[in-house]
């Protein structure tokens, strides 16, 4: 049983948006792996910026900079 853990920001992700990206993931280890769908499992987390970090630095500020 595949177990597939996407993480994400927090950042306006649309519920059409992350049932593409379960299909996909899905579709994928089907095709390359030969898993089967039907056990396969995917969670998508959503982080919020200010627990993401890249660089040392919280995505909010790089955001805040960037803008």
């Amino acid at each position: 049983m595949p177990y597939i853990n996407i993480k994400i920001t927090d950042e306006g992700v649309t519920k059409a948006q992350k049932a593409k990206l379960i299909d996909g993931v899905t579709a994928l280890l089907q095709r390359v792996l030969n898993k089967n769908p039907a056990t396969t499992v995917v969670v998508i987390d959503e982080v919020n910026t200010d627990n993401w970090g890249i660089g040392g630095e919280q995505v909010t500020e790089l955001r805040k900079r960037r803008s």
